[in-house]
């Protein structure tokens, strides 16, 4: 492995503090003990990450990397971002761990707060805490189905919405469903691809024959009635395919007709991540009955939520439903300050320029290697797609692992999607500026020059 990158990184003032706790080595080997074998860990020798400050991680020899993963784009803020961490630090000496059997400020402040972050005229009225997107999307299954006393609800092919069973039941992509009974009542419609699908960006009626899909899957998969419909904004882990425009507002008719409510899954898109709207569902000119929402939440924090109509919401009181960690007072007050530093920090703006500099630099790499097949995303959520030639645009998993390989010894961390992984992932925390993106730029310009001799 390299040892020192050949592209200067761009400056930090933040001097890491010298690691004094287990080496690398003794931490791998206690990982491999103890832990379970199941768990993913990324590299041929996997990193420790042992410090973070803002845009910036530090493994255990002081070494700096370009976060562009954001910590699965988690981490929107910054990595330690001071005003953050000193709401955590005064709500952890005050009180810990409460519960919504009783009241605590932060929880309710924090849903005025979630709920005014909406256009006016949304509709969504209430907030129901977790402390994952798993669970968030779980209980939206779970308010569609009560409300509207259907069973059935439409996801896509190549969609991710979380590792809990009935949240992987949703999951359109092999790779992320263990083999086990999961999924019941689920029926998957086309994945509106523009670029791999059936009717490409040239089509211009692609975005409705896709939705027709979703109908069809109605009449044919279902009973006729469903309860509802799930769908990201821009895919995620399945390699940042956006939502073509036209789409979200068919598809939402169609299952509307059927008694379905229609739900957002803003967990990677949501607070300004994509630059045009606080949320990605926005500029597609859709009202969602139902959005669900963690990572960028909390900056890290372990938080997540299900914003849906009081209506929708009292569909649940029937019975009892509790979740223990949700709310709690300090992911809540993370939750709080993170809020104030997206909009006292202009940071959907920044997410749309500095992300606007990054997708136009991409593209021009894309002009310069044969080996990019595609480039897409909005703001700060972006994807590269590599693959063997641009003739068969056969997907390369291989020299998105080299890439992805390669990067990081030159000190930039980026992520991987999509079902052969072969999209690069780009979603650094917000407070990227423009010296980060170029450098991101360079390094995947000389990584990009020795993938293409790699075999795909």
């Amino acid at each position: 492995m390299t040892t020192s990158p050949t592209i200067p990184l761009p400056p930090c003032s933040h001097a890491p503090k010298a690691w004094k706790g287990d080496s690398r080595v003794d931490t791998l080997a206690r990982r491999k003990q103890y832990l379970t074998p199941a768990l993913l860990t990324y590299y041929k020798e996997p990193m420790m990450v042992v410090e973070g400050h803002m845009q910036w991680l530090f493994d255990e020899t002081g070494r700096r990397y370009l976060d562009c993963l954001g910590g699965i784009v988690t981490v929107s803020v910054g990595h330690c971002h001071p005003h953050v961490t000193a709401a955590m630090v005064e709500q952890v000496q005050t009180l810990v761990h409460s519960t919504t059997i009783y009241l605590h400020p932060n929880v309710a402040r924090f849903g005025e707060r979630i709920i005014k972050s909406f256009p006016a005229d949304s509709g969504l009225e209430v907030c129901y805490f977790t402390s994952s997107g798993s669970e968030a999307n779980e209980l939206a299954m779970l308010m569609a189905r009560l409300s509207t006393g259907n069973s059935e609800i439409i996801a896509l092919r190549n969609a991710y919405h979380g590792m809990t069973n009935q949240a992987m039941g949703l999951a359109g992509l092999a790779t992320w469903k263990q083999p086990l009974p999961q999924g019941l009542s689920v029926r998957h419609a086309r994945c509106p691809d523009l670029l791999r699908g059936p009717w490409g960006a040239n089509d211009p009626d692609a975005a409705a024959k896709y939705a027709d899909e979703v109908a069809d899957v109605i009449r044919f998969g279902t009973t006729g009635s469903v309860a509802g419909f799930i769908a990201e904004p821009i895919q995620g882990v399945g390699g940042v395919v956006e939502m073509p425009m036209g789409y979200l507002k068919a598809a939402h008719a169609h299952v509307r007709a059927a008694g379905g409510v229609c739900i957002s899954d803003e967990v990677q898109t949501g607070f300004g991540r994509t630059g045009e709207g606080f949320w990605g569902y926005e500029r597609h000119g859709v009202r969602p009955d139902i959005v669900t929402m963690a990572k960028s939440i909390g900056n890290g924090a372990p938080l997540a939520a299900c914003v849906t109509t009081r209506a929708i919401a009292e569909s649940m009181t029937k019975r009892l439903h509790f979740n223990t960690y949700g709310g709690n007072p300090v992911s809540a007050a993370a939750g709080l300050a993170t809020l104030d530093v997206i909009e006292s920090e202009g940071l959907q703006e920044r997410s749309r320029r500095v992300g606007g500099r990054f997708r136009a630099g991409l593209e021009r790499l894309m002009e310069r290697h044969a080996i990019v097949g595609d480039v897409r995303g909005r703001g700060l959520l972006l994807g590269i797609e590599l693959v063997e030639d641009r003739a068969t645009m056969a997907p390369s998993g291989k020299r998105a692992a080299f890439v992805h390989e390669r990067a990081r010894e030159m000190g930039l961390l980026a992520g991987k999607g999509g079902l052969s992984g072969q999209v690069l992932r780009m979603a650094p925390p917000m407070c990227v500026d423009e010296h980060d993106v170029d450098f991101a730029l360079a390094v995947l310009d000389q990584c990009l020059t020795e993938a293409a001799s790699c075999p795909a």
